[in-house]
């Protein structure tokens, strides 16, 4: 059984994201090709954002570093350090309000 600091990994990635251009960085911490469930840490720096896109599948956001704003064409929603949140089927997109750290879980929607 392998284990994983998220508190480790949240500091190599935002570091890594403020070295990058765009502001951010991310890394796989579990599932990807062939798994129903994948797991993405996603750094983004201050103002960085991912633009509008639809989700893959169900999904949560665990907000571990800063504080992030989620929007969809009718609402947005503040999360802080320590908050979960059920992200919308709809469209959406993540700004980072502060430097940020945030884990994704996402079960990819069956045909």
């Amino acid at each position: 059984m392998a284990t994983t600091s998220l508190t480790e990994l949240a500091a190599e990635r935002l570091a890594a994201a403020q070295r990058s251009r765009a502001g951010r960085a991310a890394s796989t911490v579990h599932g990807g090709s062939g798994h129903a469930l994948r797991q993405v840490l996603l750094a983004l720096t201050a103002g960085s954002a991912l633009a509008d896109h639809d989700s893959p599948g169900e999904a949560t956001l665990q907000v571990l570093r800063g504080s992030v704003r989620v929007t969809t064409g009718s609402d947005s929603v503040a999360a802080a350090e320590g908050d979960h949140l059920a992200l919308p089927r709809e469209r959406h997109g993540l700004t980072a309000v502060g430097d940020a750290v945030v884990l994704l879980t996402v079960v990819a929607a069956t045909s």
